[in-house]
């Protein structure tokens, strides 16, 4: 660099071709004192950047020469090769000879594996997919089971669930790993391959995270300056919604969701579509363990965070506290010099609202948030309901290009005809432009959240597509010999100690379902898991009960309605079936239920302890008289132990239990007693006589 003196970090790795992130690891790993991309560098660290970018730059090359050799060495015996195939060997042969080794090498970067003989790789099985593939998904395609994929992905540094679809690179790399070969089937073709002329500057799309009841939707809702908190159950936002303000003539979109589950649904399926994240924080409560877990999702999406600390109207708001707790998580506020904007706000009488707004403009112009509006509209599936009204409706954020009433857009394995275009106030539009999210009428079936759409020509097309999709992907899951659900529940594979709990979902659009579902799955515990055997929107019906009784299971609803025959039914077979309304209190409720199938633990609490002094002979049959060492004995006790010479030999109850020639129902320390056991009449003098009463403990799931 020609600059004098110190300069910030971020400049530096944007000198040197590296992010911030790893100009910032690199440095603390030498010692050196660096927080974020703000931070200043002097000539010191410049160096150490550049001599140890160097070194990595020389030991890639020599892994590079290294596996070229080995390539070259590599002989491929001719009866195993058929000549199809040699032809495909010799075209590769024809690649310049640094392309296909950094390719191996970057993919060696993120999986470490062996490497694969020639005639192996031509061997591998071929799977044709027409797009993204849920865990599950590809897990029967490949005739796998989902544990061992999504332990796959995890080791690669994915996180993800059986129900949530993976990228293709991400498949692509999977597939590898298990001796598979992914070729992408595309079934829209690109007819021009166009230079993309970024001629448009979208609004930034932000969306609103953090701790159950810290403010979310209040803070939105006072943005928004509508009533949206007040019409939701528990002031707790129940499904997505997409919402645009304007401030200082600049429109700012903004996604609230149920959970932080469906933000990383949407991401998982190639749906990024956030640019900014606000983490809410409560003043008084401060950081919590949703917090954390919105702060991971956040990071881990690698977007823009800007935090709001909530209801600092309140007396024991301690902002302070907060920078202080966040601070530990690396979001260093910039007043510290960090590069985390913290903004004080209260919905309630309106202070900061604008300060957060601006931070939102400032930010995203750092972004450089840029797109076409040229050529055909594109863009990603937020949500998508059943309307009354309306029929098959979807929330789409549009994300290049122009979308117009009258378009025939395809999303995943549905298509439609736009034949209306509303806003999140519901007035009519002729067209919507990128980061708009608008609801869109015609569509024939329900998309998938997370679905990327794109316009086509004309419906016959569209309908072309789909089908194929559909086809595509109905022929690999036969392939990969996939089990009927009803033949997993007959066979109720139990792993180890380890018990399932059966789960019919319904709700009452996709966005939700999808929020709900990804949360049951990440409920493993260690002596249960539960496994949703079916999902769908719409209220319970009868079928849905005979499920739940053939699993053993039981029904959840989410804002449905339980219709009169299967309420009948689950009623004369006693399933269990709930509707909720408010997600944690779903949540909630099916904890209880998996406590409910495990066997409870009990535990013996020791009451008294007695000595056998002298043995008597009555015509009832033998009777100890004894001495009460410690505690109390209960003649009620639920057990009693006999010990001779510290070993245990026999076990039971009291028969009879005298002080004197009295009845007693209980005899204290100190005191002598005449005892007759159950069944039992092998009494001798030093027997110890011990009795336990015993708790019952419902178990816990962790």
């Amino acid at each position: 660099m020609n600059k004098k003196g110190p300069v910030q970090l971020k400049e530096l790795a944007k000198d040197l071709g590296i992010s911030v992130k790893t100009a910032v690891e690199l440095l603390k790993d030498a010692g050196y004192e660096v927080k974020s991309g703000f931070s200043k560098v002097n000539k010191e660290m410049e160096d150490y950047l550049r001599k140890i970018l160097e070194k990595e730059k020389q030991e890639v090359q020599k892994d590079i020469e290294k596996k070229k050799e080995i390539y070259q060495k590599l002989e491929v015996p001719r009866k195993k090769v058929p000549r199809r195939l040699q032809q495909r060997q010799e075209k590769r042969e024809e690649i310049t000879k640094e392309e296909r080794p950094i390719k191996k090498h970057v993919k060696q970067k993120l999986k470490p594996k062996k490497l694969i003989k020639e005639e192996q790789v031509l061997e591998r099985k071929i799977i044709e997919i027409p797009g993204p593939l849920t865990v599950g998904e590809f897990s029967t395609i490949a005739g796998l089971s989902p544990s061992e994929v999504i332990k796959t992905l995890m080791d690669i540094g994915y996180i993800a669930t059986i129900n949530q679809t993976l990228p293709f690179d991400v498949i692509e790399l999977l597939a590898e790993n298990f001796g598979f070969q992914v070729v992408r089937k595309e079934i829209i073709e690109e007819k021009v391959k166009e230079e993309v002329e970024y001629d448009y500057i979208r609004p930034p799309i932000v969306t609103i995270m953090g701790h159950v009841d810290h403010g979310k939707t209040t803070l939105l809702d006072k943005i928004r300056n509508t009533n949206i908190a007040e019409k939701e159950e528990g002031r707790i936002t129940q499904r997505i919604g997409a919402y645009q303000v304007v401030y200082n003539n600049k429109k700012i979109t903004f996604i609230d969701t149920p959970g932080h589950e469906a933000f990383t649904a949407m991401r998982a399926r190639g749906a990024q579509i956030t640019d900014i994240v606000i983490l809410v924080v409560d003043g008084r409560e401060g950081v919590k363990e949703q917090t954390i877990e919105a702060l991971n999702h956040a990071k881990a999406a690698g977007v823009k965070i800007i935090v709001a600390i909530t209801k600092i109207d309140l007396p024991d708001a301690n902002i302070d506290m907060v920078k202080r707790q966040l601070s530990e998580y690396n979001l260093i506020p910039d007043d510290w010099g960090g590069s985390t904007i913290f903004v004080p706000v209260s919905a309630y009488k309106g202070i900061g609202i604008n300060d957060l707004l601006e931070a939102i403009l400032i930010v995203s112009e750092e972004l450089d948030l840029k797109t076409s509006i040229k050529g055909t509209a594109k863009g990603i599936v937020l949500e998508s309901k059943m309307d009354k009204g309306k029929g098959p409706v979807a929330t789409l954020i549009v994300q290049r290009g122009v979308l117009k009433s009258g378009d025939i857009v395809v999303a995943g394995y549905t298509y439609a005809k736009i034949r209306a275009i509303y806003n999140d106030r519901g007035e009519k539009l002729s067209n919507a432009y990128p980061s708009d999210p608008v609801l869109v009428q015609g569509f024939e079936e329900l998309p998938r959240a997370g679905d990327k759409f794109e316009i086509v020509e004309d419906i016959n097309e569209a309908r072309k597509i789909v089908e194929e999709r559909r086809k595509a992907l109905k022929a690999q899951l036969a392939r990969g010999e996939m089990e009927s659900i009803a033949s997993k529940i007959k066979e109720k594979i139990l792993l180890g100690e380890k018990k399932e709990l059966a789960i019919v979902l319904k709700a009452d659009n996709y966005g939700t379902l999808e929020a709900i579902k990804d949360s049951v799955l990440k409920m493993e515990f260690e002596k249960i898991k539960p496994i949703i055997v079916h999902s769908g929107i719409g209220d319970i019906t009868e079928s849905d009960v005979m499920l739940a009784e053939a699993s053993e299971g039981v029904v959840l609803g989410f804002s449905v309605k339980i219709d009169s025959r299967a309420k009948s039914y689950a009623d004369a077979k006693k399933v269990p079936i709930k509707v909720h309304k408010i997600i944690y209190h779903l949540l909630e409720d099916l904890t209880k239920f998996m406590q409910g199938i495990l066997e409870p633990e009990y535990k013996e609490e020791l009451l008294g302890k007695l000595e056998i002094k002298a043995v008597f002979k009555t015509k009832y049959g033998k009777v100890a008289g004894c001495y009460a060492l410690e505690g109390k004995v209960l003649k009620s006790a639920d057990k009693v132990r006999l010990l001779r010479d510290g070993n245990a030999v026999y076990e039971g109850k009291i028969e009879s239990l005298r002080h004197f020639q009295t009845d007693v129902e209980e005899v204290s320390a100190g005191m002598e007693c005449g005892i007759r056991l159950t069944n039992w009449n092998d009494y001798k003098e030093g027997d110890i006589i011990e009795v336990y009463k015993v708790v019952k403990i419902l178990p816990k799931l962790e």
